[in-house]
C-alpha cells in the first residue's frame, strides 16, 4: 500500500492535519491506537487565530464550531477577593472577538466530520508498530484491529501521537524539560451561585490558584493547583473528591458557590517540555509529540493544531512538485520551534507567578499586577497574545523585504483581517495572494506561476508597497509598490 502521508494519531492535531492535506489533493491515511475518539471535554478553549485558520478549511467550518460552543468575551483576574484584571477581546482585530469554549469531545467530533466530507476516515485501532525512514520515502509496519499487519510506503510520516508519542520515541529525539512538582485537580462540575455572563475567571489565592470557566448551563470547568506532587509514578495521579473541589471553591472562590453532579474529575501534573527539531528527513512531529507545556492561557491544543495549519500547505507543495523541499520544509521547525519556545516560556512564567507562596511576595505580586493590568496597552497586547493573533513568524527563513517607506504588515507578521475578503488561503490550493495596485506589471507572473499564486490581485495594505501573503495567512514578502521583480525572484527561489 502507498499514500503520500501516513498521519499517527487522530486527536485534534491530527485531525486538522488530515483535513488540511486532504483539502489540498493529497492521499491520506491517518491512524490511531484507541478505538474511538475522545468523549471527554480535555482542552476546552479554542482562540480567534484558530478559527481565523479554520475558516479557510472550508464553508462555514468555523461557524460550526461556535454553533457548538460557548462565547466568552473576556476573562478576568481576581487576587484577594478584588478583581486586579479584566481582558477584554472585543477589540482585536478579529471576525472572532471572543473565547470560544467548547469541549474537546466536540472538537474531535466536528473535525472527524469535516474530514469525512473530504473522503477521509479515521482508521482506529491500527497502531505504528515501526518504520524505517528511506530516501525518499518512509516505510511503515502497521497492526490493525483484526489481528493482521499492513506495510505502508509513505512519502511522508507525521506523528501527531501526543506527549508520549511512538514516532518521537523511535525517531529517539530527547523530550527537554522539566516536570512541575505540583499537583493540580481538574473538575467538570456544575455550580450554582455564578452570577454575570459567561466569562473566565482566574483567582490568585494564598492558598492557590482556581480557574473557572463555563462550559454551558450550570456546567464549568475548575482548576486548581493541590500542594506538592503526591503521585508515586509518571501517569499516577490521584481522582479528586467532590468534596475536595466544594473545599476548594469555598476557600479561594467567591462566596455561594455550590458545586454538585460532577461529569468528569482527574488529576494531573504540569510538563514543560520541547524537542529541539520537529523534522527527521521525512518525519515530522507535531503538537504534544513536539511540545506540552503548562495549560495556563489554554494554548496548548491552538498551538498543536497551529503546527499543522503550517506544515500542511508546505507539504502540499512539496508533495505536488510546485515548490522546492528547501527551505520550505526546514522553515516548519524554524517557525514552529520558536513558537513553542515563547508559549512555553510565557505559560511557565504564568503558572510560576500563580503559585507564588509568601504573605509578601503575594502581596507584592498582588500590587503590581493591579498597576499593570491597569494600562490598557497592556490589556490590548494581553487580548492579542491569548487569542493568537499576535503569534508570527520574525525570523522565519522564507521572510524577504525590499525598500522602505511604506507601512503596513511586516514580513512573518498575520496579515491584517479585512471585512468581506475571501479567507486567505481558501480553496483546494495553497496558493500565495498578491496584494498590490491594480495594473498589468503583474500579468506575466500570474501566468508562470498559476498553481502557486492567485489569480487576482488584492487590493494592498498601503499604495507605496505590495505584499505577498502565504497560504496560512502571514506575510511572505513586502516590497515597494511595483516591484515587480521582487515578487518575480522571490517566486521563483521557492520553485528551485
Amino acid at each position: 500500500m502507498k499514500a503520500d502521508v501516513l498521519i499517527v494519531g487522530a486527536g485534534p492535531v491530527g485531525m486538522t492535519m488530515a483535513s488540511e492535506l486532504a483539502r489540498y489533493g493529497l492521499s491520506i491515511r491517518i491512524v490511531d491506537k484507541n478505538t474511538q475518539r475522545t468523549d471527554r471535554s480535555k482542552a476546552i478553549v479554542v482562540w480567534a487565530r484558530t478559527l481565523e485558520l479554520l475558516d479557510r478549511m472550508g464553508p462555514g467550518v468555523a461557524e460550526r464550531f461556535i454553533q457548538a460552543g460557548l462565547k466568552a468575551e473576556y476573562a478576568n483576574l481576581f487576587a484577594g477577593g478584588e478583581q486586579i484584571a479584566h481582558i477584554d477581546l472585543s477589540g482585536v482585530d478579529t471576525p472572532y472577538k471572543f473565547i470560544l469554549l467548547i469541549q474537546q469531545s466536540e472538537t474531535e467530533r466536528l473535525l472527524e466530520e469535516h474530514l469525512a466530507g473530504l473522503g477521509v476516515k479515521v482508521e482506529r485501532q491500527v497502531q505504528l508498530e515501526k518504520f524505517v525512514p528511506r530516501a525518499d520515502s518512509v516505510l511503515c509496519s502497521l497492526a490493525n484491529a483484526d489481528g493482521s499487519n499492513e506495510q505502508l510506503e509513505a512519502s511522508w510520516l507525521i506523528g501527531c501521537d501526543g506527549a508520549h508519542s511512538t514516532v518521537r520515541h523511535s525517531l529517539g529525539m530527547s523530550f527537554e524539560g522539566s516536570t512541575m512538582l505540583n499537583d493540580w485537580i481538574l473538575a467538570d462540575v456544575h455550580i450554582g451561585g455564578i452570577q454575570g455572563p459567561p466569562a473566565g475567571d482566574i483567582h490568585w489565592h494564598a492558598e492557590g490558584i482556581l480557574a473557572i470557566f463555563p462550559l454551558g448551563g450550570t456546567r464549568y470547568r475548575v482548576i486548581a493547583d493541590a500542594g506538592e506532587s503526591a503521585s508515586t509514578a509518571i501517569g499516577e495521579h490521584r481522582v479528586p473528591t467532590l468534596e475536595e473541589v466544594q473545599r476548594i471553591l469555598d476557600v479561594r472562590g467567591p462566596k455561594g458557590l455550590i458545586a454538585s453532579d460532577p461529569v468528569w474529575m482527574s488529576g494531573f501534573t504540569i510538563n514543560e517540555r520541547k524537542v529541539a527539531d520537529y523534522r527527521a528527513g521525512r518525519v515530522f512531529l507535531a503538537g504534544d509529540a513536539a511540545h506540552v507545556h503548562s495549560p495556563a492561557g489554554g494554548q496548548g491544543m491552538n498551538t498543536g493544531m497551529h503546527d499543522a495549519f503550517n506544515l500542511a500547505w508546505k507539504l502540499s507543495l512539496v508533495s505536488r512538485g510546485l515548490c522546492a523541499a528547501e527551505p520550505l520544509l526546514t522553515s516548519y521547525n524554524a517557525e514552529r520551534s520558536a513558537v513553542a519556545k515563547l508559549v512555553l516560556e510565557a505559560t511557565g512564567r504564568a503558572t510560576a507567578i500563580a503559585l507564588m507562596r509568601g504573605g509578601a511576595k503575594q502581596s507584592i505580586r498582588n500590587h503590581v499586577a493591579s498597576l499593570v493590568f491597569g494600562l490598557a496597552p497592556v490589556r490590548h497586547m494581553m487580548a492579542n497574545v491569548l487569542s493568537e493573533i499576535a503569534v508570527g513568524y520574525p525570523d522565519s527563513p522564507l521572510n524577504s523585504s525590499f525598500g522602505s517607506g511604506h507601512s503596513g504588515p511586516a514580513p512573518g507578521k498575520r496579515a491584517p483581517f479585512r471585512a468581506g475578503e475571501l479567507a486567505l488561503g481558501s480553496g483546494s490550493m495553497p496558493r500565495f495572494a498578491l496584494f498590490a495596485t491594480e495594473n498589468n506589471t503583474y500579468a506575466d507572473i500570474m501566468k508562470e506561476f498559476p498553481e502557486i499564486l492567485e489569480p487576482k490581485l488584492r487590493p494592498p495594505y498601503d499604495e507605496k508597497g505590495l505584499w505577498l501573503v502565504r497560504p496560512d495567512g502571514y506575510v511572505a514578502l513586502r516590497a515597494g509598490s511595483g516591484d515587480k521583480g521582487a515578487v518575480h525572484s522571490y517566486l521563483r527561489q521557492l520553485g528551485k
